[in-house]
Parts: structure tokens; C-alpha cells; sequence
């Protein structure tokens, strides 16, 4: 199974995570089938970048967000109005 999740990289105390696709079966920080994006929780406020066409690619084929990369697409999803 895929999952879209997020890959620890930065300095010691200065994380900074990539969105990615992965299998469930390899490690955090190990082989990813493709990058989606960045996290960075340390700026205030926390900057992300998403790569939106690749993300609905991977959600259209049956990869599964975690729920942390669940909660960052929903806060960046653009706001309609009614």
C-alpha cells in the first residue's frame, strides 16, 4: 500500500519534513516513490509548499495520507466561499 507521509530531514533540533509517496513498508527515511512537497513546523507560521497535481495523482490512485499529512492538506485546501 502507498502512503503519503512525511520524511524527517534538517539539522539536529531544526527539522524540516517532505511530503512524500512511500511504500508502508519502508522506513521513515528511507526509499520514496516521489516528493509532494515540504513542511517546515520551526518558521511561524509553518511553511508548506504542496505540489497539488501530484497529490490529487497519488489520492486518485489509491494512496492513503496519513493523518498528520491528512491535517496539513485540509488547513492548505483554498477556502470557498458561499
Amino acid at each position: 500500500m502507498v502512503k503519503i507521509r512525511l520524511q524527517r530531514f534538517g539539522a539536529h533540533k531544526a527539522p524540516r519534513y517532505r511530503i512524500v509517496a512511500a511504500d508502508s513498508r519502508s522506513p521513515r527515511d528511507g526509499k520514496f516513490l516521489e516528493i509532494l512537497g515540504t513542511y517546515n513546523p520551526c518558521t511561524e507560521p509553518a511553511t508548506v509548499t504542496l505540489e497539488t497535481e501530484k497529490i490529487e495523482k497519488w489520492l486518485k490512485n489509491g494512496a492513503q495520507p496519513t493523518v498528520t499529512v491528512k491535517n496539513i492538506l485540509d488547513a492548505n485546501q483554498p477556502k470557498t466561499t458561499k
